[in-house]
């Protein structure tokens, strides 16, 4: 009883700070809160995010905000098609000593920080974004056959145009899959955008304050793990996942529209993030509309519509709200579309 009593104690604490950061995170990032809570929700789930939207919409000026709200050193990387991956992981060069000797010495590249952002990924070729497969999952690289460790934490916030720009090149499924959520940055509403104007054009820029430490946010990372998560809300992830599953019994009638479905890895996602949204919304434990709501960031990209329903003008989000809505009654589209 004591323990449980602790454990409400640490969670109500660390909402409180999660609020602080928000607000602090709204004075230079005006409006856009769900995509505020998708990217804070990933890092306190230890994860990866993806924000894709058009150029102009804020994506860059929120991760750089997040460096300082979160207490973290951020670098950034410019993916572009000439960059090489000795650009990103950093490499090594011959030095020589006074009395002639000579040794390798590694310069660490800019992938050596706690929050990187990649800043229009989808720009750089394959080869290049490849560079990113061993960081983002074990967070550390190989370089020389030796294992270098990276900050911790560690997170990946990338940027992304819209792969129907020309000049990109799509990240390959495995990366894809790496990434913790999916976040479509869109058009602010008139409102924010007025808001937006007036802030920013003016002679001095908003300033944010920090309210997290990289010790805090680690410690904050297992005290999400440690929340419980109701049988309700487990069996709603598993029937979620799997009906989006072409091959499954539960999917029953989707491969007339996917290539493939979600793997795992997105069952494990929902399972945090669904932590995560409770946490951002002052709640102890999380519910079922927690899993509807977080559908289509953590499905999105790791489903494949087949040529046939990309021909028919069919969307990936149309399929997740189909699905939703099957698994967990007519309501449930309205909260994955919030």
């Amino acid at each position: 009883m004591a323990d449980a009593a602790a454990l409400v104690a640490e969670i109500e604490a660390l909402e409180a700070k999660l609020a602080e950061a928000k607000a602090s995170i709204s004075r230079r990032f005006i409006g856009q809160e769900r995509v505020v809570e998708l990217v804070l929700g990933a890092m306190l789930c230890g994860g990866h995010a993806l924000l894709v939207g058009l150029p102009g919409l804020g994506k860059t000026r929120l991760v750089d905000t997040l460096s300082t709200v979160m207490g973290l050193k951020g670098n950034r990387i410019q993916f572009t098609p000439d960059l090489m991956p000795a650009d990103i992981l950093g490499s090594e060069v011959l030095d020589m000593a006074a009395d002639g000797a000579r040794a390798f010495r590694f310069i660490e590249g800019p992938i050596f920080c706690q929050l990187l952002l990649a800043d229009e990924i989808n720009r750089a070729s394959p080869r290049t974004q490849s560079a990113l497969l061993q960081a983002m999952q074990e967070r550390e690289v190989t370089i020389a056959g030796k294992h270098r460790p990276l900050g911790r934490p560690f997170h990946v916030l990338a940027t992304q145009n819209p792969i129907e720009q020309e000049g990109t090149y799509p990240l390959p499924e495995a990366q894809l899959d790496r990434f913790l959520v999916q976040v479509d940055v869109d058009y602010p509403d008139r409102e924010t955008e007025r808001e937006i104007l007036i802030a920013t054009t003016g002679a001095e820029d908003a300033q944010v304050h920090q309210v997290f430490t990289g010790e805090e946010l680690i410690a904050a990372q297992g005290l999400l793990r440690r929340m419980p998560v109701g049988d309700a809300v487990v069996e709603a992830i598993l029937d979620l996942v799997r009906a989006c599953r072409p091959g499954e019994p539960e999917g029953a009638g989707l491969a007339e529209v996917l290539s493939w479905g979600p793997g795992p890895r997105a069952a494990q996602a929902l399972m945090l993030t669904v932590r995560a949204r409770a946490l951002l919304s002052g709640r102890l434990a999380p519910s079922v509309e927690d899993v509807a709501a977080l559908a289509r960031p953590v499905l999105s990209h790791r489903m494949q519509l087949n040529f046939a329903a990309r021909a028919r003008g069919e969307s990936l989000a149309g399929v997740i709200d189909r699905v939703v809505t099957r698994q967990m009654g007519d309501g449930s589209a309205d909260w994955a579309a919030q």
